[in-house]
């Protein structure tokens, strides 16, 4: 079989006036991991004086059959290699995707002057966020999405949000994987809320606008995600929502999926239930 290539992607938060200082904090890091850096971004709407530095290189790592013990083993070798203060990290995983995230201010601040925190990932395929279109689009070999429905809504124009359902009980580590999950939906998203939801917690995330009509919106929105077991698209004055629940309920990772495609003609932002 014929191997493949793992994209490993470093994003560092950390606390900066400007871009030029931001890449100016990541830069003992470059040197140190090599690569490039590909993103950079303010994201001090999320968190006031932060902004968001992504470097990306190839993986030592290769993939063959077992793609997720591969995508494991290259985000956990990656952090040991930052030093041996670096403790081995507990590693989420749902293909194509692997990710940790090292929330230790005072650990980071010897690669990466000011680091809130560090996300590591490892990508098999490559950057999602790189050449996609705002929304997801289906592809013919993913899993089919939900079956078409009669009811009404408008033509065109859409925006979709997507809850995460995260069993962990820390913040970051629920952003971080609710942000990875809905990076293979649409380019960028914003998160919204954070809230307890039973032992879980949920991220609530708006994920833009679509051309495209609610049922169309949603059906590509799940191709895009490529799980199975979705439930019934359930409407509501033109709003259409879809859950996914993983089965039986995971005692650290993502536990829960919806997706709701709402009319763009009807939208009103309102804080999240």
């Amino acid at each position: 079989m014929v191997e493949e290539d793992l994209e490993l992607l470093i994003t560092a938060v950390v606390a900066a006036d400007d871009e030029q200082q931001a890449r100016a904090a990541c830069s003992a890091l470059l040197r140190q991991v090599g690569g490039r850096v590909v993103r950079a971004f303010d994201c001090s709407d999320e968190e006031p004086g932060c902004w968001s530095v992504t470097i990306s290189r190839v993986s030592d790592e290769r993939a063959t059959q077992n793609v997720a013990g591969a995508l494991a083993r290259a985000v956990r070798t990656f952090v040991r290699r930052l030093g041996d203060e670096f403790p081995t990290p507990r590693v989420a995983c749902e293909p194509p995707t692997a990710w940790t995230v090292l929330d230790d201010p005072a650990l980071l601040d010897g690669l990466v002057p000011g680091a809130e925190r560090l996300l590591v990932e490892a990508w098999a395929g490559g950057d999602p966020q790189q050449d996609r279109p705002e929304t997801g689009a289906a592809r013919s070999d993913e899993p089919t999405a939900p079956e078409r429905t009669t009811a009404a809504e408008p033509p065109a124009g859409s925006r979709l949000w997507l809850r995460v359902d995260v069993a962990t009980d820390r913040s970051a580590g629920a952003e971080w994987q609710a942000r990875a999950v809905a990076s293979r939906v649409a380019r960028s998203g914003k998160i919204t809320r954070v809230a307890p939801h039973g032992h879980l917690l949920s991220v609530h995330i708006d994920l833009g606008s679509s051309v495209n009509s609610p049922t169309v919106a949603l059906q590509d929105a799940v191709a895009s995600l490529g799980r199975s077991g979705w439930s019934e698209v359930e409407w509501s004055d033109g709003s259409g929502s879809t859950r996914w629940s993983a089965a039986p309920v995971p005692r650290a990772g993502i536990a829960a999926l919806e997706l709701t495609a709402t009319p763009g003609s009807a939208f009103v932002w309102t804080v999240p239930d």
